[in-house]
């Protein structure tokens, strides 16, 4: 990343750009197993070099256990009022080094189990960590992304995210980030009903490589989070977030050794409460321009466009960027129509319409 400090206008209007997803990364596309015991809706929580976490839409407990290959292992539900359950999983952090996995319940904190199921420890409720996001930082330690500190217009300062301990979940690095003037995020959804926070819909803290991306949405620079603690401008936007009325907030979402995806947000809720007006905006490394962009697939004999927000199930660990999960009933019709080829052709080859769905990860190129 020895890049000069890349500037991005939000308000200025860019050219359009087409890329075909398979031209940079690369695609593997696992069929989950459909058994008697193995059903689920293929609700992605992690991707480890070795398994795959599902839930269901369904706040039922379940949490399914499938290896790289999408062999169903095992079946976990842990779902209840005892200590050493969650009433309900709104995350999970996979840590298949030390054999563990982290459950994020927002009622309870986090409860940690071995990837059997048995109960491990328990991290109570933080004031400090509203634990929104989870990521492996190293061996001995997780960064959590978002505060409960959250930034407004008094505030000069905020706590993007923290290190703490996979043992105890104590805080072991409060990260700073200091502006001029905080920015209310919160937004009152049209007739007054509902309040929606706009910092709840990020990640604050993405990673690229080794390095640890910070977002506040309070301040003009986005920053990147050094092994020894410190900070470094990374990105920088223009105007400044406190001269828009309604704020425009920018968001790094997927980094690649070539292209920086990001998204502008504005504060402004649109009809659907909770979905806030985005431009997809793309820096090319190589040729230093900023587009407006799509991304097709090009396993569909005519490329299809990626429909969804990039950044939605990304930045999981070094090696996937994003996933994606592909109905096996859409895939058994664009099968049968011709409309597949490659990779996606072979695995479609065997699916039957109520089968599970087919998990795409979007990986790396090395």
């Amino acid at each position: 990343m020895g890049d000069d400090l890349i500037t991005v206008d939000v308000t200025k209007s860019y050219p359009k750009k087409e890329l075909i997803l398979q031209d940079f990364m690369d695609v593997e596309y696992v069929a989950l197993e459909t058994t008697d015991e193995f059903v689920c809706q293929g609700i992605i929580l992690d991707v480890g070099k070795e398994i795959i976490l599902v839930r269901n839409q369904i706040t039922d407990g379940d949490i399914f256990v499938f290896d790289r290959n999408g062999k169903g292992l095992r079946k976990i539900n842990r779902r209840g009022q005892g200590p050493e359950e969650y009433t309900s999983i709104s995350g999970i952090t996979l840590d298949e080094d030390n054999g563990e996995m982290f459950v994020r319940d927002f009622a309870k904190g986090i409860i940690v189990y071995d990837l059997y199921g048995k109960f491990l420890r328990r991290f109570p409720l933080s004031e400090d960590i509203s634990y929104s996001s989870l990521q492996n930082y190293d061996k001995a330690h997780l960064i959590c992304g978002e505060s409960t500190f959250k930034a407004d217009e008094k505030s000069t300062e905020s706590h993007p995210c923290a290190i703490i301990s996979k043992k105890d979940g104590s805080i072991v690095n409060d990260i700073r980030v200091h502006f001029e003037q905080g920015v209310n995020t919160k937004v009152i959804a049209e007739g007054g009903g509902m309040v929606v926070s706009l910092s709840s819909m990020l990640k604050s803290v993405i990673t690229f490589h080794d390095n640890w991306i910070l977002t506040e949405l309070s301040s003009d620079t986005i920053f990147r989070l050094l092994p020894d603690f410190n900070m470094t401008p990374f990105m920088a936007r223009t105007p400044s977030v406190h001269s828009i009325n309604p704020e425009l907030f920018l968001l790094p979402v997927i980094l690649t050794d070539r292209y920086y995806f990001m998204e502008t947000l504005k504060k402004e809720v649109e009809h659907i409460p909770g979905f806030f007006p985005r431009i997809k905006l793309i820096y090319d490394r190589q040729e230093k321009t900023i587009h407006q962009y799509t991304v097709c697939n090009a396993d569909y004999t005519t490329p299809k466009t990626l429909t969804f927000t990039m950044g939605l199930y990304s930045n999981m660990n070094n090696e996937i960027a994003f996933s994606q999960k592909l109905e096996a009933d859409d895939l058994y019709d664009a099968y049968k129509e011709g409309q597949l080829k490659g990779k996606l052709k072979e695995v479609a080859a065997g699916l039957k319409e109520e089968d599970n769905p087919v998990i795409m990860l979007v990986k790396h190129r090395k």
